[in-house]
């Protein structure tokens, strides 16, 4: 087999891109360890709650929204749960699963960081790119990520990705 070695703007495209995403992933974590004391993975899980409908979601599909492993999903909700922000209910239909849960505590902190996190991604991103340029983003983002996954052909089957592996249905 042949390495198909990167050409030269495909390399530093790759190394443009490594900056752009350590940078921007440095910046929102400061932000809100500095407005809410917690890292962008916490503040992430917090969001996605409140998202969802009652406020509570499987942890298992939680940490497949989240694009994370299920252990490193448990570590930030046991956190989060040390902290009153989240808490963790039993799954009746399936005693391996479990229920992660905003708690209004959890609902108050994110509404009072959310207008800081939303500003700092604006400031980080958007407001340095285009109309068009958001769309770009969109797409090729969307098109790496369902590669990733195992949509459209690609080499990797969706058991290879951790948050992708599913025990049973239940308790939705």
């Amino acid at each position: 087999m042949t390495t198909r070695w990167l050409t030269p703007g495909e390399q530093r495209a790759w190394r443009a891109y490594l900056a752009a995403a350590r940078l921007l992933d440095d910046a929102i974590d400061r932000n809100l360890q500095q407005e809410a004391g917690m890292p962008h993975l916490f503040y992430s899980v917090l969001a996605y709650l409140s998202e969802a409908p009652d406020r509570r979601l499987r942890m298992t599909d939680l940490a497949e929204q989240l694009k994370i492993t299920r252990s490193r999903l448990t570590y930030a909700v046991t956190r989060l749960e040390r902290d009153g922000l989240v808490r963790r209910e039993e799954c009746s239909s399936d005693k391996r699963s479990s229920i992660a849960v905003l708690t209004d505590e959890g609902t108050a902190v994110l509404e009072r960081t959310a207008p800081g996190h939303v500003e700092t991604v604006r400031a980080t991103l958007f407001d340095r790119l285009t109309p068009e340029q958001v769309g770009q983003l969109e797409e090729i983002c969307t098109s790496i990520a369902g590669a990733l996954q195992g949509e459209e052909g690609a080499r990797g089957t969706p058991d290879g990705v951790p948050w992708l592996r599913r025990s049973s249905k239940g308790c939705a």
